[in-house]
């Protein structure tokens, strides 16, 4: 064996040359394609620049404003997004400048954490519609979305109202204010229009995660751009995608009766392919905008530094930032759209067409011959080594030595790498800045092998599929959402809280806030009693706005914690406790957050300030005739406003007097409020019988929300 062994040595010596020759000449194919695309992008760059940008007027935001808002829906599949749903929608809200457009959420019956707070969003803003799908989770995405949008047809068909566009987004997508006036220009004219998907920034040591700042600032900054100049065609993100509705008549009446391919894991890419089949106008949109980013410079070493960056309007998100859920979510993309999109779609359409269909599918391949080239060069490092320290027996003339043009095939790719290196610089520089420019250069390394793992994970799961027949599922990413989320809506006055939700109408905040003047009452309770806004959505309104937890009371709890606090302190604040929480500390139920006078009382009485949770003052009410013993029960039935309220809504007391009477009050001393007001010259014994025959008028059925 040991006369044999140096020989064996050179011939796995000269069979890893001759592979390292077959893997050179195809990322040197692969190189060139990509170099196409890149000449493509930047002689179609200059070529604008000289004779198309000077005699065009740029679009400007003012015109964006300029065309009527025409219906829009916003749809979202939702499974197992319990932990971002509600921000996300939230924060939608709060951002969008536009007023005509509903929100559908699709949701799974064995999801109810999401369903739970899907249905919390819904009680809060009237433009929200959740949709429940048929089948169980996990299904696939586009089963959902084709729940989603049977939903959007039926409520047009409800209301005739008729929606010129769908747009599609996920679960953490933070979305921009001028989003939906920007598709709203251009409907009808366009029938796909995809505007960029760009990732959240990252710290510049998160390298998994930074690979998506990276790819996403070049795929939608120069790929997508050249495929729509070339093919004429765009595909679906699967996010920040708007459908006109001839597109969607389309989709639906090609023979499934549905939208979205349910054979797809990538129903947003299949889509795109079929509106081209269909000769629709898709196109990838970009329209300026100004973002205010803060950043800290040189690497996070540097002073902090508030900056005004101008780039395409976009949908931002976080993506994946650890190496196994960046793979599998990436399997996903790889099996959708180069394996079943093989499958389903072939080769169809003209050259152009094909030639992406290629470039789409060539990662199946070229992911795996990546990394090959990093254990090829691994080992001709070692075999180098081996060299210099007389390691290495005789071995065969190396064929990178007999063969020259496979030396110009080695320099091609070094080219055509450094110019891959230099593109990815330029397109991140110009998103996240020159210090993560400078990171994408490392983190390509990180991303072949993520895209490595990730194609073969694609390829088992579809060979596994093809031979024994193993069902394709949605493999779902955990999605975050960013916590800084600028809800300013906190900050906002609570009638325009309630006109950014819809809750209320111009006209009927108008006419409110003129009662307002005239009565001493909180506006909220005003727009309740003229039955403009029901009792759910002002608590809500309220708990968002003080940042606290909304609570429902019931009569258990009332009796079960009445002990906790003094009778005549729940009275004057009026709260109702709860419970504790898991420190011991106090819970108290109460219709907005406490006063300083209030706390500072409650500290007295019980040694602390108690945590406070929003409910509905009907339940509040309810809760303390309970305690004093005017009331039987909380639910089934909607309580009458409490007297002292009536009083001052209509005019027949001073808030300061009922104040200063109320601060004296001992229920068990002082017995029934109106009697009691009667007796300290608060209010008339005519006007307390007047006020009671009232009261007892206003007790009306409860609806829920």
């Amino acid at each position: 064996m040991e006369l044999y062994w140096p020989y064996l040595l050179a011939e796995y010596i000269r069979v890893v040359e001759y592979v390292a020759a077959v893997v050179a000449v195809l990322i040197l194919i692969s190189s060139l394609d990509d170099l196409f695309v890149d000449f493509w992008y930047w002689t179609r760059r200059v070529w604008r620049r000289i004779t198309v940008e000077p005699y065009i007027r740029p679009l400007t935001a003012n015109a964006l404003y300029e065309k009527d808002e025409q219906p829009i829906a916003i749809i979202i599949p939702a499974w197992h997004e319990a932990d971002v749903i509600a921000a996300m929608i939230e924060n939608a809200v709060s951002v969008l400048d536009y007023r005509r457009y509903m929100i559908f959420v699709g949701t799974y019956p064995n999801d109810p954490e999401t369903i739970a707070e899907v249905e919390r969003m819904r009680r809060r803003y009237k433009q929200l519609v959740r949709v429940e799908t048929r089948h169980p989770g996990p299904t696939n995405k586009a089963d959902c979305l084709n729940a989603v949008i049977q939903s959007v047809f039926q409520h047009e068909m409800m209301t005739g109202t008729q929606f010129a566009g769908v747009v599609q987004h996920d679960c953490e997508d933070v979305l921009h204010p001028l989003e939906l006036r920007f598709f709203n220009y251009l409907l009808p004219r366009k029938d796909l229009i995809q505007i960029p998907v760009v990732s959240l920034e990252r710290h510049w040591s998160e390298v998994v995660a930074g690979i998506y700042m990276d790819e996403f600032a070049e795929w939608h900054a120069k790929d997508l751009i050249v495929r729509e100049s070339v093919a004429g065609s765009v595909p679906s993100a699967g996010v920040g995608t708007c459908f006109s509705r001839r597109a969607l008549m389309a989709l639906r009446g090609d023979g499934t009766g549905e939208v979205f391919n349910t054979e797809s894991l990538t129903e947003d890419y299949d889509v795109s392919n079929r509106l081209a089949r269909e000769h629709m106008h898709c196109i990838i949109a970009r329209f300026p905008v100004e973002f205010r980013v803060r950043r800290r410079t040189l690497f996070g070493y540097g002073p902090e530094k508030e900056m005004q960056l101008v780039m395409p309007l976009c949908v931002r998100e976080f993506f994946p930032d650890t190496f196994r859920t960046s793979y599998r979510q990436k399997a996903r993309w790889v099996l959708g759209i180069a394996l079943q999109g093989w499958r389903q779609i072939g080769w169809k359409g003209t050259w152009q067409s094909k030639y992406f269909l290629f470039r789409d599918r060539k990662g199946i391949v070229t992911s795996i011959v990546a990394v090959m080239a990093y254990v090829l060069a691994a080992h001709f490092l070692l075999i180098y080594f081996a060299e210099q320290f007389n390691l290495l027996p005789a071995r065969f003339p190396s064929i990178f030595a007999t063969e020259g043009w496979l030396l110009a095939v080695l320099a091609a790719n070094a080219l055509c790498f450094a110019l891959r290196m230099v593109q990815r610089f330029y397109f991140v520089t110009a998103v996240y800045g020159w210090e993560q420019g400078l990171m994408s250069i490392p983190r390509l390394v990180m991303g072949n092998f993520v895209n490595f793992a990730a194609t073969v994970r694609a390829w088992r799961i579809f060979i596994s599929h093809l031979i024994f027949g193993t069902r394709i599922v949605w493999d779902k990413t955990m999605h975050d959402f960013p916590e800084a989320s600028a809800f300013d809506q906190r900050h906002q006055r609570l009638g325009e809280l309630l006109l950014t939700w819809q809750a209320v109408t111009p006209e009927h905040l108008e006419n409110a806030l003129e009662v307002q003047g005239k009565r001493q009452q909180p506006l909220g309770r005003i727009l309740v009693a003229e039955g403009w806004l029901d009792e759910e959505t002002l608590a809500e309104a309220i708990a968002f706005q003080a940042n606290l937890p909304r609570t429902h009371v019931t009569e258990q709890m009332v009796r079960t914690f009445q002990d906790l606090l003094p009778l005549d302190v729940m009275v004057r604040w009026r709260i109702v406790p709860i419970g504790r929480d898991e420190t011991g500390r106090l819970v108290v139920a109460t219709t907005s957050p406490l006063g300083a006078r209030a706390k500072e009382e409650l500290r007295a009485a019980v040694g602390d300030v108690p945590e406070q949770r929003i409910a509905r003052e009907s339940e509040i009410n309810d809760g303390l005739r309970l305690l004093r013993g005017v009331g039987d029960t909380i639910e089934g039935q909607q309580s009458a406003p409490l007297l002292g309220d009536i009083l001052l809504e209509r005019g027949l007391m001073r808030r300061e007097a009922f104040e200063a009477a109320m601060d004296q009050y001992r229920p068990e001393e002082d017995g029934r409020i109106g009697e009691y007001l009667v007796r300290c010259g608060v209010v008339q014994a005519e006007a307390l019988e007047a006020t009671l025959k009232e009261q007892e008028q206003r007790v009306t059925p409860l609806v829920p929300a």
